[in-house]
């Protein structure tokens, strides 16, 4: 079988549309829920076509155009963000920009703007594109706002900060992955994230109070250090609850000292692990 180079892309494109298309105008689960947050059957069985229709792509020898990545990212901030709940033109303007696809896997580039999150390696995962525009929508980032990132990981959410604002500062546990994100994001024009390795619980002091902080890995309850590096009015958005479970995305706001809590989302993500736990990278 012989498929003309940008054909597949073109049907795979259309495929996407029209499915999405079909779910939403069903009622389907563009909208926040416990659904839009969480693995169902549904989305299960979609994500295994998709990914039998990038594997036939692989087979038949098909390479993706550089400019169906831009297409493909048009199409997630349309049909993933817009179509559910995520109106911050900011946000929306970053999302639509960032090279998502330069922060996964290279064996994984096609996959990157679907639905769902992805392995980067060291047990880490890169959070599914609604979760981090909904988690920058969240924090109220706003030109020059200082913000902190706790999770590099592969430096996708410090990218779609550095969008907005232009003083993040980005943690990570692992020094490997720490070094990877902060090369990554001198490559691609982001060189005014600041990222280092260190323990998230304990925050970042000397550059403290923040804006906003971000957590992108769960963990059992608010550690004090990033409650006491906020400032009064500013915003920790945080992933609560037992590792292994489903957890809370909240979000909570510095008030006269104490931090209140405004929404609430059900969530799964890899724990945020202190440097005693954490296992040598394999």
């Amino acid at each position: 079988m012989i498929i003309k180079r940008g054909k597949f892309w073109k049907f795979l494109g259309k495929f996407f549309y029209e499915w999405t298309k079909f779910r939403t105008l069903k009622g389907a689960s563009f909208r926040r829920s416990r659904e839009s947050a969480m693995n169902t059957s549904r989305s299960h069985r979609i994500r295994a076509l998709v990914l039998a229709l990038l594997l036939m792509g692989i087979v038949v020898g098909v390479a993706r155009p550089a400019e169906d990545y831009n297409d493909a990212r048009q199409a997630m901030v349309t049909l993933q963000l817009k179509h559910r709940d995520i109106t911050d033109p900011r946000v929306l303007a970053a999302m639509g920009k960032v090279p998502r696809h330069r922060f996964v896997p290279g064996g994984m580039a096609a996959m990157a703007y679907g639905d769902h999150p992805l392995p980067i390696g060291q047990g880490q995962t890169i959070s599914q594109p609604y979760i981090v525009a909904l988690m920058t929508e969240w924090a109220e980032v706003k030109t020059g706002d200082k913000v902190l990132e706790v999770g590099t990981g592969s430096g996708y959410q410090a990218a779609v900060l550095a969008e907005i604002t232009d003083k993040v500062f980005s943690m990570e546990l692992r020094p490997e992955l720490a070094r990877e994100a902060a090369e990554r994001l001198e490559s691609l024009g982001y060189s005014r994230v600041r990222v280092k390795s260190g323990d998230g619980y304990l925050g970042w002091p000397g550059e403290a109070p923040f804006d906003a902080i971000l957590v992108t890995a769960a963990a059992p309850r608010v550690p004090p250090a990033l409650a006491a590096q906020l400032k009064e009015g500013g915003r920790l958005v945080i992933p609560l609850g037992d590792p292994g479970g489903v957890q809370n995305l909240v979000r909570l706001r510095q008030t006269q000292g104490k931090l209140k809590e405004e929404a609430s989302l059900p969530v799964r993500f890899v724990p945020l692990v202190r440097p005693p736990t954490l296992e040598p990278a394999k």
